[in-house]
């Protein structure tokens, strides 16, 4: 477990933040694949000698080909408390992006209605004036460019499905790998080059502020960014 005890960005009595990589489920569906949350289990089986079922509660999620820090609860209290942090919006979340193409401002909002396809699993923006459409607010900024890509900091307001991803798609730009959303190739992990880089909240149980930076994956372009920035 010593290779996936490095990936633990933050744990306490109540809490537990990992490292999420590209490809991971961190909770099961139809494709019957390992979970973040088994191994997550086995880590705590493992290093507490634990018995029987290991509670582990899941706040939020990512995206299966996204990457970053991903928030995991070890007890109810944490896991009731996380739950109404992240629908309240009280969870700043700061991702990194690598892009394509830049918006035509440095920095800025983007405020769009999206509605959620279940067919394709995937979001799109509608006009403003649209029943279906949920409020979708992020706000960005551009950090560092090489040749031929760009890294955004994304910051979001609200917490809708495939966000991020679908309104820079609706401004044609797109997220390096991101085939459902318009970027021509894949990844070679089959990942996208979007990355959890941030949250910071004020902890469930403890009451105190607790901030988490996850490192961005092993992969040479988002070892360069991050380079540029540090």
């Amino acid at each position: 477990m010593r290779s996936f005890s490095e990936r633990i960005l933050h744990e306490d009595n109540h809490l537990l933040i990992v490292n999420k990589r590209c490809g991971e489920l961190v909770q099961g569906d139809e494709t019957g694949d390992p979970t973040l949350g088994d191994l997550v289990k086995e880590y705590l089986r493992v290093t507490y000698d634990k018995q029987g079922n290991i509670y582990l509660g899941i706040p939020h999620r990512l995206d299966r080909p996204t990457s970053g820090a991903v928030v995991l609860a070890k007890t109810e209290k944490a896991l009731i408390r996380m739950n109404t942090l992240f629908r309240e919006d009280k969870v700043d979340k700061t991702y990194w992006a690598i892009v394509d193409r830049i918006p035509p401002e440095i920095e800025g909002r983007m405020v769009d209605n999206l509605v959620k396809d279940g067919r394709t699993n995937k979001s799109r923006v509608v006009p403003a004036d649209s029943k279906k459409g949920k409020r979708a607010v992020l706000s960005y900024r551009h950090r560092a460019s090489s040749r031929n890509f760009h890294l955004l900091e994304i910051t979001l307001e609200t917490g809708r499905h495939h966000q991020i991803r679908a309104q820079l798609a609706a401004r044609n730009i797109h997220i390096r790998g991101d085939l459902k959303y318009g970027y021509p190739r894949s990844n070679r992990d089959g990942g996208i080059s979007l990355h959890a880089r941030t949250l910071s909240f004020i902890h469930p149980v403890r009451q105190e502020r607790i901030t988490i930076v996850a490192p961005v994956p092993d992969d040479p372009l988002w070892k360069v960014f991050e380079g540029m920035i540090e």
